[in-house]
């Protein structure tokens, strides 16, 4: 298996994916669903110092317009194609408000840890708010894959609720990404 060596890598779409993982609370938890939502739109860099993790980066722009519902589990009925359209609008007009704020970037701050095992610090801008960060990954090969949550009232960001705020959207979020550092030929 061919590892990941020092470099410069680009990220996106088609070399990974970055995906959004929402939990349901509240009294009428059962009726929504837990979701899964892809990020479709998103470029970054990645530099790696394979004998200097310190010496490492990377830098994120997200379309903050292009979350797409993937998956939606539980709840008491399937989710409709009507259902994703409307939760993707309520993500675009009233979670992040993408027509003041198209863009979400994250800038890392440190990098420390092994392949097996390392923690990126950074800045995370989402609705013109930025605060740190920290996401834990590792490298198997030449694949990158992490996680981070982010607790949307850091931002500043209500949770979403329905039924007078008996269906609530967990206020912690899974931000998970796996993606390839290949080297382009």
């Amino acid at each position: 298996m061919v590892g990941v060596t020092t470099g410069s890598y680009t990220l996106g779409p088609e070399s990974g994916r970055l995906l959004v993982n929402t939990a349901r609370s509240g009294l009428g938890a059962k009726a929504g669903h837990d979701l899964t939502i892809e990020v479709t739109r998103w470029h970054g860099e990645a530099t790696v110092d394979t004998t200097d993790p310190a010496g490492s980066s990377v830098t994120v722009e997200i379309d903050a317009g292009s979350f797409e519902v993937r998956e939606g589990t539980g709840g008491v009925k399937p989710l409709t194609g009507s259902d994703r359209r409307e939760i993707e609008k309520i993500l675009r007009e009233k979670i992040l408000h993408t027509g003041r704020n198209p863009m979400i970037t994250f800038r890392s701050t440190r990098v420390d840890g092994t392949a097996e095992s390392f923690r990126v610090e950074g800045d995370l801008t989402i609705v013109g708010v930025t605060q740190p960060v920290e996401i834990q990954g590792s490298l198997a090969g030449s694949r990158a894959q992490g996680s981070a949550t982010i607790v949307q009232t850091r931002w500043g960001i209500r949770p979403y609720s329905a039924l007078f705020g008996a269906l609530k959207v967990g206020d912690g979020v899974e931000i998970r990404f796996d993606a390839d550092l290949t080297p382009k030929r």
